[in-house]
């Protein structure tokens, strides 16, 4: 009897993390969409809630516009986008967007922490900051901060935290996005860490609608790309445009139709190896 009803505790434990809560950690509404905006809408369709953070202010990506006008916008766009794929809150830390490089990486980190108590995530998903292929410090130190914040998941840290009802807490599971460009050849999926494939084909159409909802942001992108071409661009077609060829070029490579990738890290059973070296024959 004991042991079926252990059995049981096992099967609901793991039926409740099946279907446990997603945290995203991006520097912008557009990075996270663009990186991951199809997974996180069949994440949402599963059932789980999904809750993001995001960083910047994002009060430069605008055309005519000044810097609070401008962050107003895109932080009401950007919430409205990833409403639009199922997440059930968005929080915007406001701080600096293009600058998050000058703030202290343990102020960061305990800000994740203290969404990874409240929340206590399944999943998290944050920028690849392995993959330098871009200018963009925010994307750099986001993504290699929100990697560290994990190992304070211990009730040592936040002591304060703790004592205010919120123990440690930490994902099980990790996706890291790249969010403007598929993965190299060999590129990620290092050590413990694999290469995942989503299949987003039935899922597109939802992220490709988030994505014109940032009409503010689009606009900016599609200013920048004129003035270095020459020609004008409607900005939110010019990003269905991207978004549409970056999941077309993914799924070609996995035998989909559109597919988003991600650097994936889970829970890997067995010993670990820094025990199985000081493992001594008989």
């Amino acid at each position: 009897m004991l042991v079926r009803l252990a059995s049981l505790a096992i099967v609901m434990v793991a039926a409740a993390w099946a279907q446990g809560p997603v945290l995203v950690i991006t520097p912008s509404a557009r990075d996270a969409v663009m990186g991951a905006g199809g997974t996180l809408a069949l994440m949402a369709q599963e059932g789980r809630p999904i809750y993001v953070v995001v960083f910047g202010n994002e009060e430069k990506a605008s055309v005519k516009l000044g810097p609070a006008e401008t962050r107003l916008a895109n932080n009401e766009e950007g919430e409205r986008a990833l409403k639009a794929l199922g997440a059930k809150e968005v929080m915007n830390l406001g701080h600096k967007s293009g600058e998050l490089a000058q703030l202290s990486s343990s102020e960061m980190r305990n800000q994740v922490m203290a969404m990874m108590r409240l929340y206590k995530p399944e999943i998290l998903f944050f920028p690849d900051w392995y993959t330098h292929f871009l200018d963009d410090n925010d994307i750099y130190w986001v993504g290699r901060m929100a990697e560290e914040a994990p190992y304070g998941g211990g009730s040592l840290f936040l002591q304060e935290m703790t004592y205010l009802g919120y123990p440690g807490a930490a994902a099980r599971q990790y996706y890291f996005f790249s969010p403007y460009r598929p993965y190299r050849e060999k590129e990620g999926g290092e050590g413990q860490a694999v290469m995942k494939q989503v299949d987003i084909s039935g899922a597109l159409d939802k992220k490709l609608s988030a994505l014109a909802e940032m009409k503010t942001s689009n606009e900016a992108w599609a200013d920048e790309l004129a003035r270095r071409s020459g020609r004008k661009l409607d900005g939110t077609e010019q990003v269905r445009a991207y978004a549409t060829e970056m999941a077309e070029t993914v799924g070609a490579r996995h035998r989909m139709r559109y597919a988003e990738e991600f650097n994936h890290l889970r829970p890997v059973g067995g010993i670990p190896a820094h025990v199985r070296e000081r493992a001594r024959a008989k």
